[in-house]
């Protein structure tokens, strides 16, 4: 059997390929965001691949592009009496702490769609307003009016007891989406579960019909898809899953970066990836983090996602000069259609990539290994225009416009780590994504980093990162209790079901039980806090003492105060796949493919191919270093041997 991993970016879809012997193909096609199973058909076809011996793990963005544009399918929200309002309400926090007047956000759920029955319960699970058969009248009432595609049903302290949530979806005509807030996120914080909900329910039927137009598409062809944790589940089940899909593609990224880090021995790793449309940088030390606090556009998700941070920057990220002629550099990006300007599919406004040819340092007949020539002239078309209102050279409107981004993205860097405590300066900065390679020493300079790399198959390691993850479920319930007042026994049985629950979902996925990994741990936080740390599961005294130590290292102190049980949370994984890093072998230093000029070097510059690169070959910047799906620039001041990996390892000199 092939394996195939699939990262369906704004602007390419990436493919990496492993046969039965473990040999490595990669491959990009611009993406089709429109039906983005097409690029993947397209690239599927390119490789010339029998689909009868295909397996496809899929990192998809169309839960994340429904969700940012705002254009999920109509959905019934049914919630307890009084609490119509409650997701427009939400916490009341402002986005423009200083803005008096403020836009106003139109409601997630508008009021006709918005249904309030009984079935409330109070804080220990006592019935108050019981479920009618009124309740569930006007709720077939509802659907049959406004015809939804999809219902959300999320009530008060639904962890404590499911049925009555389930009593309503018997209600619910057949046909409709019903995602129930005991199912998607049975924990406590009824805003924040109810959101999770409503985002799946309004998701969820876009992820189905893609799922199955690209499996119609790939008839018998076993798919599983990426979830924001970093964990695969069966295409089959993704539907139901669609708020966990948020963060699918980029979390396949740092599961890679987290294998390639192992392999090659290094860690702990500061990540960003950059690709056409954004960037997203992340801490990485051993596993990816994960986090409960994570947020898509305005609205809070709470289910377990890799802990990252998202800017609009990226190689398609368009120039432009605000009122005050300040030159700004996206988050608007170019995308896929029509691109930059110098992809010659009709884009004409100027772009980071623009900015990058124009300087010398992507060349026109490198990219993609010559099967994409890059139009000079119409970048350059694109900067004149920019440089006139700057009243500059186009050369000195693309160094403005990568500094401006490079600025961008340190910030981003700076605010996942030195806000957090961690010193840029003890880690390595890992860049990938197709642009990632052309910023790395800029980036590593900015933040006092004297050590970088650019991972084997950088330019695809999102979809590297499919073929690294291990299929799973993050499981989770609401508990609240004095954690003393609990014992482990009781602990230990609750967090037994959670677990026997993600083993019988592997299961069902023809995955062994017996080779799943299962790994336990607690929501603490001290009484009276409103936000929790996560420790693993260790006995109450072990645990308590974990949560008063790592209290510590996250915020400078302890407090001699009770601690509270707020969460149990269950990690199970199957087993993980055999994916092995071939390496490159030694030999005869490789010579430069030529020599080129860059703008502001004097000198002519070489230009190495990076596949004829050898184990232990070092190179002294300025350099650029050229693959099919990637370029890298060593900057002067710089240089860089490669290991038995095929990384290049980066040292400031």
């Amino acid at each position: 059997m092939f394996r195939l991993g699939i990262d369906t970016g704004g602007t390419f879809t990436d493919f990496v390929l492993v046969d039965a012997q473990g040999r490595l193909r990669v491959h990009k096609v611009l993406s089709t965001p429109d039906a983005p199973e097409r690029a993947i058909l397209e690239g599927i076809a390119q490789l010339g691949l029998d689909v009868d011996s295909l397996q496809l793990v899929h990192g998809s963005t169309v839960a994340t592009n429904a969700v940012l544009e705002g254009k999920g399918v109509p959905t019934l929200y049914i919630c307890n009496r009084g609490f119509a309002d409650l997701l427009t309400i939400g916490r009341q926090q402002r986005a423009e702490l200083y803005n008096l007047q403020p836009a106003p956000m139109p409601p997630p759920v508008a009021p006709e769609c918005c249904v309030e029955v009984g079935g409330r319960l109070d804080a220990h699970g006592t019935l108050l307003d019981p479920l009618t058969d009124e309740d569930l009248g006007a709720v077939r009432d509802a659907v049959q009016r406004l015809a939804p595609e999809a219902v959300a049903v999320n009530l008060l302290f639904s962890y404590l007891d499911p049925s009555l949530e389930a009593g309503v979806a018997t209600a619910i005509p057949g046909g409709a989406f019903v995602s129930l807030s005991s199912q998607v996120l049975p924990e406590i914080r009824e805003y924040e579960r109810g959101i999770a909900t409503w985002l799946n329910a309004w998701v969820g039927p876009k992820v189905a019909r893609y799922l199955e137009r690209l499996q119609h598409g790939l008839p018998g062809v076993p798919v599983a898809v990426m979830l924001s944790s970093g964990d695969t589940v069966a295409a089959a089940q993704a539907a139901n899953h669609a708020v966990r899909l948020l963060l699918s593609g980029p979390a396949g990224g740092l599961i890679a970066a987290a294998h390639v880090g192992r392999a090659a021995g290094i860690g702990p790793l500061l990540t960003f990836d950059m690709g056409g449309t954004s960037t997203d940088v992340a801490l990485v030390d051993g596993d990816p983090r994960l986090t409960s606090d994570g947020r898509i556009g305005p609205y809070p998700v709470a289910v377990p996602m890799v802990d990252m941070h998202t800017i609009g920057a990226g190689g398609g990220s368009i120039a432009w000069l605000d009122p005050g002629g300040m030159l700004q550099v996206g988050p608007q990006s170019a995308g896929a259609d029509p691109g930059p300007a110098c992809y010659g599919r009709g884009g004409r406004l100027p772009t980071v990539t623009d900015a990058n040819l124009l300087l010398g340092r992507l060349q026109p007949d490198a990219f993609l290994g010559g099967e994409m020539p890059l139009d000079v002239a119409a970048a350059t078309r694109a900067l004149d225009g920019l440089a006139l209102g700057m009243h500059t050279t186009a050369v000195e409107a693309a160094r403005g416009i990568v500094a401006v981004a490079n600025e961008h993205m340190a910030q981003a860097l700076r605010a996942i780590s030195i806000r957090r405590g961690a010193d840029p300066s003890h880690h390595v900065l890992v860049s990938f994504g197709g642009a990632g390679g052309l910023h790395v020493c800029a980036l590593a300079n900015l933040l006092d980093m004297r050590t970088a790399m650019v991972p084997v198959h950088g330019g695809v390691l999102s979809a590297l990162g499919m073929l690294a993850a291990r299929p799973g479920r993050q499981l989770s319930r609401t508990w609240v209790a004095p954690l003393s007042a609990v014992d482990d026994a009781d602990i230990d049985t609750a967090l037994a079901r959670l677990a026997d629950e993600g083993l019988a979902a592997l299961q069902a996925e023809g995955h062994d039980a017996g080779a799943c990994e299962v790994h336990r741990s607690l929501d603490l936080r001290y009484r009276g806090q409103s936000y929790t740390l996560n420790v693993p599961w260790q006995g109450v005294g072990g645990s308590a003492a974990a949560f008063h130590d790592r209290h510590a290292l996250r915020y400078g102190h302890r407090m001699h105060m009770a601690v509270e049980l707020v969460n149990l949370r269950a990690q199970v994984r199957g087993p993980s796949p055999d994916l092995r890093l071939a390496g490159v072998a030694g030999g005869e230093p490789a010579r430069p493919r030529g020599m080129v000029r860059l703008a502001g070097i004097d000198a002519g510059v070489p230009l190495y191919l990076r596949e004829r690169l050898v184990a232990g070959q070092h190179i002294d910047g300025p350099a650029l270093i050229a693959e099919r799906v990637a370029t890298t620039w060593l900057e002067p001041g710089w240089a860089l041997n490669v290991d038995t990996i095929g990384n290049l390892m980066l040292q400031r000199v």
